[in-house]
């Protein structure tokens, strides 16, 4: 093929239509349902403060429907963007990630809220580096797994190298702190190198070093080691350290099997802090009970499934970087979902992470809005794997002798 072909291929790769065909439904419903159910909750659950404090009791959910409709344009970015350019920019978005997460830790350059150091300002909004990090380190990750892919399978440097990487990034994290957006990256990038094919005993042999690096850390350090405490016995404290944990298992609590109704919540007037951002949940089961929390439970397992079965098609079709980058994002959601959820119910230690795609947090909604679109791609690309041969076919038979 000629260098002329390659590039007028490649310019109509990019110009990709977006055409119904080409669109996984049940990516765009899941996306759809997800983020209906959070602006809903976060107007909900936010209604009572915004009132009382900015005299605008939907301010938050007007703020969380501009981003919404920003994330919708990051959805389409993603589908538009063919996934080779982040196959071949997996490197440089690596350092950029590392890069962004020394860089906030800089005296005067970052942003502190409630003693953490998470947020650089730029201008008209502010990003989170953690959330921007952890979608490029899962890019990065897809790339090394295809590059190393014998090395990966047959020795423990291949398995040890991007770890290190994943270390570093999480020790920034930490500095921050942010002990539950360390322990999101780690798990993730656990889960895709077994996914990669890397041996068992080697995966087995460095998640026990990885947990009990995570377990000495949490010790080590005098407030991790009071939620640690206040997570255990939350009823010992319940006006102070176990505060918001004893507040939230009363709203989980009060929602019984159908819960009060959209509104009805009373733990999220004044009572449960800052109830819209990561304890929505305890909100949302307040108002819709079990059977909502069960709905809910069951879209995120639905989405998680749905992504393993496009990079399993992706596989199939030997596109194994989207394949890997389509496990990464759906163990992303899954894994942050599942502490979210855990944190709520008292089951794991209060950690600042959001519900995605629900919680309010205008980095978590863009940047899952674009995963999405990455999502949306690899299935693109999959569908279209086999139709341009026809398509020319069916054009060359309508052209007139």
């Amino acid at each position: 093929m000629s260098s002329q072909a390659i590039r007028t291929a490649q310019l109509q790769q990019i110009k990709a239509p977006l055409i119904p065909s080409a669109l996984d439904g049940q990516i765009v419903l899941i996306f759809g349902l997800l983020t209906l159910i959070g602006l809903i909750m976060v107007t909900s659950a936010s209604i009572g403060v915004a009132d009382a404090q900015l005299n605008d009791p939907f301010y938050y959910g007007k703020r969380q429907f501009l981003r919404l409709t920003l994330g919708v344009l990051l959805v389409w970015i993603g589908y538009r963007v063919p996934t080779t350019v982040w196959k071949n920019s997996g490197m440089l978005l690596m350092l950029c990630s590392i890069l962004l997460l020394a860089v906030v830790l800089i005296p005067g350059v970052g942003r502190t809220v409630n003693g953490s150091t998470r947020w650089l300002d730029l201008f008209f909004f502010t990003i989170q580096v953690s959330e921007i990090a952890k979608l490029f380190l899962i890019i990065y990750l897809s790339g090394y797994l295809i590059r190393r892919c014998d090395e990966v399978q047959s020795g423990i440097m291949g398995f040890v190298k991007p770890m290190l990487v994943l270390a570093v990034a999480s020790a920034l994290l930490l500095m921050e702190p942010d002990f539950g957006a360390a322990a999101v990256l780690l798990m993730t990038g656990l889960g895709m190198m077994f996914l990669g094919g890397v041996r068992f005993g080697q995966f087995i042999l460095f998640v026990i070093g990885t947990l009990s690096i995570m377990v000495v850390v949490a010790v080590a350090s005098p407030y991790r080691m009071a939620r640690i405490t206040s997570f255990l016995d939350p009823w010992a404290d319940p006006f102070n350290s176990g505060f918001q944990l004893t507040q939230s298992l009363i709203a989980i609590g009060s929602g019984g099997l159908f819960g009060s109704g959209l509104g009805g919540s009373i733990q999220k007037l004044f009572y449960l802090p800052e109830a819209h951002t990561d304890f929505l949940f305890a909100i949302y089961a307040e108002e819709f009970g079990l059977v909502g929390v069960a709905l809910l439970i069951m879209i995120y397992a639905w989405f998680v499934l749905r992504c393993f079965q496009i990079g399993k098609t992706a596989l199939q079709k030997q596109k194994p970087f989207g394949a890997y980058l389509v496990y990464g994002v759906g163990l992303l959601v899954s894994i942050q979902a599942v502490i979210n959820i855990g944190v709520n119910m008292g089951a794991l230690p209060t950690k600042g992470l959001t519900l995605p795609f629900i919680s309010y947090g205008g980095n978590s909604i863009l940047i899952m809005s674009f995963a999405i679109g990455l999502v949306l791609r690899v299935h693109y690309e999959n569908v279209m794997a086999d139709d341009p041969p026809k398509r020319r076919r069916r054009k060359t038979a309508q052209v007139p002798s």
